[in-house]
């Protein structure tokens, strides 16, 4: 019918220019702030619009979509059964959440397998990760930040100042599945390891431009620092690592970061429904927009470099694969921040790591319903 080829219409044009923006109806956004507005349960999913289907940006860690394997890129074919096929990002984000203990049904299509996978997730609070850290060996500080949302660059700040105590010389600070926290925190974030220049700008048609500058009281680490992001890095820490990068404080390794820094806002319609849309981008110190590109690190992994193991149905098997990537960048940035290698070499893949600069695809193809 008409109302749906409009509405499809509409979210097309939306996904073209915002892959975070929504078009609700009057009934679908009376739906979604009564759910805004009431504290449900989920399955600790972040998603964005590709080729007209919800997909995933990330799977909060240690939540029902990271023990069902969801990762980034998958696609989300269907929701309780309904086409996720030009539905509103907001509408889907709804559907997911629900009271705690109550179940999903989700039709996945992975990375590597065009069939769609049939999963049931359970739905519950999910805790967002605590801010961990540890001195490793030749005095080097791993922090590893993987949410900046509510007081996470407090504890990160902790983290740190326990570290310089412990005689660390060097830190790693690791943002890989970075992707839940307001721009905000990430401005914090950054602020930890500047004590002057610009941070980020945000500018936008109709929205007053904002410069962010560091504040020489609220850093706190002054050292040799390396930065490691992935494919999940998003929002507020893809803010944090672009000040880094750009203003010459730290080096990144690891894959070019989601892409997800806008400020949105709601505008209600005269129909009762509703639009939900970046108004202004965050800009990096040189002048990118964040939300366009990402973050591009200083030496790249290859996606492909110890690609996990595929079971009969060509699905991830988990624990193969993943865990020696993520010790490889590690291994990158130590080497890196401590001096025992450098970007030249890094990026040669001369140095016995098992990688190389390869530069991946920002999101591997998938094949999609329409494509088969």
């Amino acid at each position: 019918d008409m109302k749906s080829v409009t509405l499809g219409a509409i979210d097309g044009l939306l996904e073209s220019v915002d892959p975070f923006a929504s078009y609700l109806t009057a009934d679908q956004y009376r739906q979604y702030e009564k759910s805004e507005n009431g504290a449900k349960a989920g399955v600790g999913l972040i998603l964005a619009k590709r080729y007209g289907y919800v997909a995933v940006v990330d799977a909060i860690p240690g939540s029902p979509g990271d023990k069902a394997n969801i990762s980034t890129g998958d696609l989300i074919e269907s929701i309780n059964g309904v086409a996720t096929r030009d539905m509103p990002l907001a509408y889907a984000e709804e559907l997911l959440r629900g009271a705690p203990n109550t179940t999903v049904e989700l039709s996945v299509l992975r990375l590597r397998n065009p069939d769609p996978q049939k999963l049931t997730l359970t739905r519950t609070n999910v805790t967002l990760p605590a801010v961990t850290a540890k001195l490793m060996p030749d005095q080097v500080g791993y922090v590893h930040v993987a949410s900046v949302a509510g007081n996470r660059v407090s504890e990160a700040k902790a983290k740190i100042q326990d570290l310089k105590k412990q005689g660390a010389k060097y830190i790693v600070l690791d943002l890989r599945h970075c992707s839940t926290g307001q721009q905000a925190n990430g401005i914090e974030l950054a602020n930890l390891f500047l004590d002057n220049g610009e941070i980020v700008s945000l500018k936008g048609q109709k929205t007053e431009a904002q410069d962010f500058k560091a504040k020489p009281d609220q850093e706190v680490w002054n050292g040799p620092l390396v930065v490691i992001t992935d494919r999940a890095t998003a929002g507020g820490a893809e803010i944090a690592a672009a000040a880094l990068l750009d203003d010459k404080r730290a080096q990144i390794v690891g894959e070019r970061s989601y892409g997800d820094a806008s400020l949105r806002k709601t505008i209600q319609m005269d129909d009762g429904g509703a639009i939900i849309i970046s108004v202004a981008k965050y800009y990096s110190p040189s002048g990118k927009a964040i939300q366009d590109s990402g973050v591009t690190p200083s030496v790249q992994l290859a996606e492909n470099d110890n690609a996990p193991e595929m079971d009969e149905d060509g699905n991830p098997i988990p624990g193969t694969g993943s865990k020696n990537t993520e010790d490889n960048l590690l291994k990158q940035a130590v080497d890196l921040v401590t001096g025992k290698t450098t970007i030249a070499e890094l990026t040669s893949g001369d140095v016995g790591s098992g990688t190389t600069g390869v530069v991946p695809e920002q999101h591997p193809k998938v094949r999609t319903p329409d494509s088969k």
